[in-house]
């Protein structure tokens, strides 16, 4: 770090001694000291207009582009979180509520579908209100389904990039609260009432998100990677009619 920064001192002093020497050169040749003050002084005066601009402009627009590359790489990991839990999740979650019926015909996803399409089903979404039926969750295969995961997940809370996708950070601290809950239940099959309805409240919330980063997802394939997007359209966890295998 120190040979970098006597570096950069260095190569501002050359810089410096040769506009001097230019300036001298300039004046040996022209004698005119008139020209060269306004010419110095309008350059030094634009100076700050050029840092302004590069301020405001070049670097938001340097920012922005990280940006993008940044979260194009973190598509990387979402898709690999829905191959390795995502999917298999929403599975076991739509069948723990009743009301899927009201949004599940408008979650088959196909090729055909556009941006306001994605719009229409992102607003069904939100204003779908989920019931957790206790008879029909099992707590106990929930529980050793996310314990098996716990360590995946780990590994990508631990990616420092996350921080730049705030939503898809929130799902992952909803899916591992619940996966923590679950394994702090010595007999999730022995409960009472209060505690399954606090596990059933943890189960909606990491539900609600699971759905809306799904969704996101699924437009992100179809935007970039056309080939990933017509597996996911045949492992559609909402689509009773979907086969991996092609027909």
């Amino acid at each position: 770090m120190k040979r970098f920064f006597n570096w950069q001192i260095l190569l501002a002093l050359a810089l410096v001694i040769l506009s001097v020497i230019f300036y001298c050169i300039h004046y040996l040749i022209f004698r005119d000291l008139h020209h060269i003050f306004l010419y110095l002084i309008g350059d030094i005066a634009f100076l700050f207009v050029d840092v302004l601009i590069v301020m405001l402009v070049l670097h938001r627009l340097l920012v922005y582009r990280e940006k993008q590359s940044i979260l194009k790489k973190l598509n990387m990991v979402i898709g690999t979180f829905f191959s390795e839990i995502g999917t298999e999740l929403l599975k076991k979650f739509s069948r723990f509520d009743p009301e899927l019926t009201d949004i599940g015909q408008y979650l088959v996803v196909t090729k055909d579908w556009k941006d306001k399409d994605f719009i229409k089903v992102r607003k069904a979404i939100q204003n779908h209100t989920s019931i957790i039926d206790r008879k029909k969750v099992d707590l106990d295969e929930l529980k050793n389904f996310l314990v098996s995961k716990r360590p995946f997940l780990l590994i990508l809370l631990e990616n420092p990039n996350l921080l730049e996708h705030e939503s898809f950070t929130n799902l992952l601290w909803a899916v591992f609260h619940l996966t923590d809950e679950l394994a702090h239940r010595v007999d999730p099959k022995k409960l009472p009432d209060s505690d399954y309805e606090h596990l059933a409240s943890d189960i909606k919330r990491a539900y609600h998100q699971l759905l809306a980063q799904w969704l996101n997802y699924m437009k992100h394939l179809k935007h970039d990677y056309p080939y990933l997007f017509s597996l996911a359209i045949r492992t559609n966890p909402f689509d009773v009619n979907a086969s991996v295998e092609v027909k």
